[in-house]
């Protein structure tokens, strides 16, 4: 195949992931690489297409997470790299690939922390990213039942991965995710519950 492109990475995740939110989730990630890569002077459209597939078999392989995306994306004959750097997104849980590369301690530290400030801004008057701040998201970290599926050490370990500040982490991670805002329905306008 080549050099896998944005088209590829959507094609692949679209035709195996159905669900709205899934895909949502997908989009946030690669938005956030995206952010983070011309951050650190480094190839965006690589970032982006890692963070855009890393759970494309979560909905409908739940139980061989990580283990169908590698057979997945070997039968699309993407680069042994891009695989790799997708199955350290799930290190000391499914894989034993520890993120090394800073694109694989970006996407370790952020997708987790994609769905927290996710549900922080659901849960907001607003419904938006806008004016979503930090402080916020650190209030919604403590109290444990809220997104009691977000892995808080993970988001706090990846943090120290790529040798950022926790409030700094969430704080670039939110401004990542405006630029997709309206795609994934947290720009205050769109309701995703209709779409």
């Amino acid at each position: 195949m080549g050099i896998p492109s944005r088209d590829d990475a959507y094609r692949l995740l679209t035709t195996y992931t159905k669900n709205e939110g899934l895909v949502r989730h997908g989009l946030s990630v690669e938005a956030v690489m995206r952010h983070f890569a011309a951050k650190m002077g480094e190839d965006e459209e690589k970032w982006g297409v890692i963070g855009l597939v890393h759970d494309l078999d979560w909905e409908m392989y739940p139980d061989q997470h990580c283990e169908k995306t590698r057979e997945i994306l070997e039968e699309a004959e993407w680069p042994p790299e891009y695989i790799r750097s997708v199955l350290s997104h799930a290190w000391g849980f499914v894989t034993d690939v520890e993120p090394e590369h800073p694109m694989e301690k970006v996407l370790y530290a952020t997708d987790e922390l994609t769905g927290l400030i996710t549900a922080t801004a659901l849960m907001r008057p607003s419904r938006s990213l806008n004016d979503l701040t930090a402080k916020s998201v650190r209030k919604k970290w403590k109290e444990k039942s809220f997104a009691a599926g977000v892995d808080r050490e993970v988001i706090a370990r990846g943090a120290e991965m790529v040798g950022m500040e926790l409030a700094d982490l969430i704080t670039e991670t939110i401004v990542a995710m405006r630029a997709v805002a309206s795609e994934i329905g947290l720009d205050g306008e769109t309701d995703p519950a209709r779409g």
